[in-house]
């Protein structure tokens, strides 16, 4: 990454300082993202980051940014995606869960890690939680849950996956698949048709043993 940053310029670029923030937020918190390491990383001038943002504010909040609209759009996206009943709409919401390109689930954990030392975050975190669980809701009752069970089973479901992402929960990707119908019928009340987990595992790569 440091040479394809470098080869833009002098100064960088906005999309190379913003990927730095985020790699260095990932491994070692918060505190790590700060102008003048983000350039030894680079192999840039300090100097050169100001092209780009106004101060290390600006930077913090285009990861903000970016993190709201990867993690909270895309979880969005997929509840609202074509389906042909809710267990399916609940495994297009699961590809969140398997799809870093959906949901970076290592940028969640640092977020709601950050949240815990400032205020500000933490409404942010708030507010993401309140979207996603309507979104959730919202699909339950576009197949006709009423509001109360509908907002009910969208906790449990989302709840669920950020106590996952909160304990740092891993799972060999065989017995996670495995395991999936289940959570769909816990979560939705429905079996999921086989074509319907062809079709998802077909998305991932996953072929049943």
């Amino acid at each position: 990454m440091e040479q394809a940053v470098s080869d833009s310029g002098w100064r960088g670029s906005q999309e190379g300082w913003l990927e730095a923030a985020y790699e260095a937020l990932l491994e070692s918190g918060v505190d790590s993202v700060k102008i003048l390491p983000l350039a030894k990383k680079l192999g840039l001038s300090r100097t050169s980051f100001y092209w780009f943002f106004k101060d290390r504010e600006e930077l913090l909040s285009a990861l903000i940014l970016r993190w709201r609209d990867k993690n909270t759009g895309n979880l969005v996206k997929q509840s609202e995606a074509y389906a042909e009943s809710l267990a399916e709409a609940m495994l297009n919401v699961f590809d969140c869960w398997l799809n870093k390109d959906l949901f970076d689930s290592q940028f969640e954990f640092a977020i709601r890690s950050w949240a815990l030392q400032s205020p500000e975050i933490q409404v942010e975190v708030q507010q993401a939680d309140l979207a996603r669980i309507d979104a959730l809701s919202r699909m339950f009752v576009r197949f006709g849950f009423d509001e109360g069970p509908a907002d009910v089973r969208a906790r449990t479901t989302y709840l669920v996956q950020i106590g996952y992402i909160s304990m740092q929960s891993t799972e060999d990707i065989g017995l996670r698949m495995k395991r999936i119908p289940e959570y769909i019928a816990i979560y939705t009340g429905q079996i999921p048709q086989q074509r319907e987990l062809d079709r998802f595992y077909a998305r991932h790569g996953y072929k049943q043993g």
